[in-house]
């Protein structure tokens, strides 16, 4: 870790441990659930495995993250301590500025499968899907040559995301580029103007109806942009 700005003042002795890069977004990670390295890296699919590996221990010895072996296990899972958590204080009302004045329009480069399906899942509100036991849905990415089939299994309140097809009747398919996806999760657009985009959805009707009630939303999607 790199201690350069040399100042007594708060700030920068913060920036001292967080200001290196991915630092802040390790642990957003973690403050979404992530505990093993192989979420992390779900969630962080443009890390290296090696600055991944070093922004954990540099976080370890700044007392950020505490390290605990997996029980019968191979491998770590990886938690916040108290100075950890108390960084929600500055996550939230920094993801607050960079939804208000930071976000353009979205590049392609920016644009990732992986990222907004784990962050799907991370979001989707089982209950607010019809029936219950097990639902199986299908997201396919028709612009995508790689990556672009994913599925949401749900068995009641617990949601698994799949890569490979469950082999069990699906509720509903639904059919989208990842750009559309991506703005309508974070509320860029609204649901007539993703169809308007090609989305489309084939299935059983009720689950097509409550789709954005089970299907949540970015944290701040509330927030519009100033520009």
């Amino acid at each position: 870790m790199n201690y350069q700005y040399g100042q007594f003042c708060p700030i920068a002795k913060a920036l001292e441990v967080l200001g290196e890069r991915w630092t802040l977004l390790v642990i957003r990670e973690l403050f979404l659930g992530a505990e093993r390295f192989s979420e992390l890296e779900q969630g962080l699919p443009n890390i290296s495995p090696t600055m991944l590996n070093r922004r954990l221990k540099e976080l370890e010895q700044c007392n950020i993250v505490t390290k605990h072996r997996n029980p019968n296990q191979r491998g770590y899972r990886y938690k916040l301590t108290k100075a950890g958590t108390e960084l929600d204080a500055v996550l939230n009302p920094l993801g607050q500025w960079g939804m208000k004045w930071a976000r353009g329009q979205m590049k392609d480069d920016e644009l990732q499968t992986q990222t907004l399906m784990q962050n799907i899942k991370r979001q989707c509100v089982p209950s607010q899907l019809p029936g219950c036991g097990r639902r199986v849905i299908h997201f396919h990415f028709a612009d995508q040559a790689d990556f672009n089939n994913w599925w949401l299994k749900f068995d009641n309140d617990e949601v698994d995301l799949c890569l490979t097809a469950p082999g069990e009747d699906e509720e509903l398919v639904i059919e989208t580029s990842l750009r559309t996806l991506t703005e309508l999760w974070m509320g860029d657009i609204n649901l007539s103007a993703a169809k308007n985009s090609g989305l489309k959805m084939f299935g059983l009707s009720e689950y097509e109806k409550t789709f954005l009630k089970w299907l949540g939303s970015h944290p701040l999607a509330g927030i519009a942009r100033t520009h």
